[in-house]
This record gives structure tokens, C-alpha cells and sequence, in this order.
């Protein structure tokens, strides 16, 4: 298997963070040198593993947004 190359290009925020330490986090990512995406996923305490996660184009997380507005939350 390829290796997978990654470079956080922004740490957005944390969503949350588990007893373990692991944090839920919105980044902008570029994956494999390609343009940067935004990315939902967990990361370990030392930041060098990291789960399966979401990864949204701009136009995505707009989508996203605006689902999220229209919410009864």
C-alpha cells in the first residue's frame, strides 16, 4: 500500500475530545500534495495517527453549512 501524505495546512478547530485524549477536529488539509481540503476526523494526543474521517470541498462545506442552519438545534 502507497503511503498517504498529508500536510495540516489549518487547524480549524476541536469538535470534541474523547477520556482517551483523541480530539474530533475541523482542519484544512492537503492530501497526497493535492489542493487543500477540509477535514473531519480524529487525531491521537501526539497528532500522528488519525481515524477514517470526512474530507469536504469548499462548495461541501457550504452545503454542509447550510443544512445545518436550516436545523432545529
Amino acid at each position: 500500500m502507497a503511503e498517504i501524505k498529508y500536510e495540516i495546512v489549518k487547524k480549524i478547530g476541536v469538535l470534541s475530545q474523547s477520556e482517551k485524549g483523541w480530539e474530533k477536529a475541523l482542519n484544512l488539509i492537503s492530501w497526497n500534495e493535492r489542493d487543500a481540503k477540509y477535514d473531519i476526523r480524529e487525531w491521537s494526543p501526539d497528532g500522528k495517527t488519525m481515524s477514517k474521517g470526512v474530507t469536504l470541498s469548499k462548495e461541501e462545506l457550504k452545503a454542509l453549512k447550510e443544512l445545518l442552519n436550516q436545523m432545529d438545534l
